[in-house]
């Protein structure tokens, strides 16, 4: 028997897919985020999602969570998957073998996954098992949500993400000298740019990323946590460029609270999760660190200072996303001007509270 030929939807029930994948978001990488959905005669009797790095797949939840009186339809539905199912032992069996052993006879596929050891194994292993196959269902939606993994693998580097916040007339680092509202100040005298809600934003943001990473300057200037206190989520692995290692270990960064890695042209050494990454002088910067974050398997991060740092990931062209936080209503005398851009085009934006928030891509992504 093959499944019900009048299905809804493949749109439909892939959206379902995608929805549940986000779910796993900050918790699956450096694996995909990915979501299934069984379906028979239009009515979805199993779903599922990746949920933790390490732990069953989507395809196995999706299937565990059918129910006794449903598993008999299993041999005669379809099942929905937002990325190409794996063919290989790693953390757990290849989802691949599960399809089969399950004799489903249709599974439709959102996208290949790039990973060189699937990239069209698990497809090959479904077709030869005598399965129907669809591909490229909902397709650059099911890329967009793994982004992160796609870059990685495709571009062998992390997906990088630019973030500063500005005031009214550009300037990132402030004084409490003279303004046009009463914003908090900050310990170190300087005021806070952007509000308390785009505070807790930036911390979801941080959640969603593997690494995070700040110059010399910043963290001595702010010292910053660089963690998710504000948002109940995973807290990325700190990257800290001090070239000389001058950074003192009182410091928030070496209190241990997640890994930490700091690149420097002393020494190379781990000392529990504080982690001396050497580079070199004489050598492009940008492109050493983004090397050795490959070699990490950090497959994302997000930089959020200071301005010469950002701006040389710009000058490099070496960034997929840039978000600006702007507070509209902030105006100072003098401060520090921020990076520039250069030539991007605008994906989204929207305001939160006096913050515009606008989310800038590369003109040739």
């Amino acid at each position: 028997m093959t499944p019900d030929s009048s299905i809804i939807s493949h749109d439909l029930f892939m959206r379902r897919c995608l929805h549940l994948a986000a779910k796993g978001a900050g918790y699956v990488a450096p694996n995909p985020m990915v979501g299934a959905v069984l379906v028979h005669n239009n009515r979805i009797i199993g779903e599922g999602y990746h949920q933790r790095y390490g732990e069953a797949h989507a395809e196995v939840n999706c299937i565990a969570s059918v129910k006794e009186e449903d598993v008999n339809l299993i041999a005669s539905s379809m099942l929905y998957v937002s990325l190409e199912p794996c063919a290989h032992f790693g953390k757990t069996p290849p989802c691949a073998d599960l399809i089969i052993r399950h004799k489903i006879p249709k599974v439709v596929i959102g996208v290949r996954d790039p990973f060189n050891e699937v990239n069209g194994k698990g497809i090959e292993k479904l077709k030869k098992a005598g399965i129907d196959v669809q591909l490229g269902i909902l397709e650059e939606e099911c890329k967009e949500i793994n982004k992160r993994f796609f870059t990685f693998y495709t571009k062998h580097r992390p997906y990088i993400i630019l973030k500063w916040a500005e005031t009214a007339n550009g300037f990132i680092s402030t004084s409490s000298q003279r303004s046009t509202d009463d914003s908090d100040v900050l310990p170190n005298g300087r005021l806070l740019i952007s509000n308390e809600y785009t505070n807790r934003l930036v911390h979801k943001w941080r959640s969603e990323e593997a690494g995070i990473m700040v110059g010399t300057n910043t963290a001595l200037s702010d010292n910053p946590d660089l963690t998710t206190r504000l948002w109940d989520g995973p807290s990325p692995v700190r990257l800290i460029i001090d070239m000389d290692l001058r950074l003192p270990g009182t410091l928030k960064i070496f209190n241990h609270a997640s890994p930490t890695i700091i690149f420097n042209t002393l020494k190379h050494e781990e000392d529990g999760n504080l982690h001396y990454y050497q580079v070199t002088e004489d050598t492009n910067l940008v492109h050493q660190v983004v090397n050795a974050l490959c070699h990490l398997k950090i497959q994302s991060v997000i930089i959020e200072g200071g301005a010469r740092l950002l701006q040389s990931f710009i000058e490099e062209q070496c960034w997929d996303e840039i978000r600006i936080i702007k507070n509209s209503k902030l105006i100072i005398e003098k401060g520090l001007p921020a990076p520039q851009p250069g030539r991007v085009i605008q994906s989204e934006s929207f305001q939160l509270l006096g913050d515009l928030i606008s989310i800038l891509k590369p003109v040739n992504h």
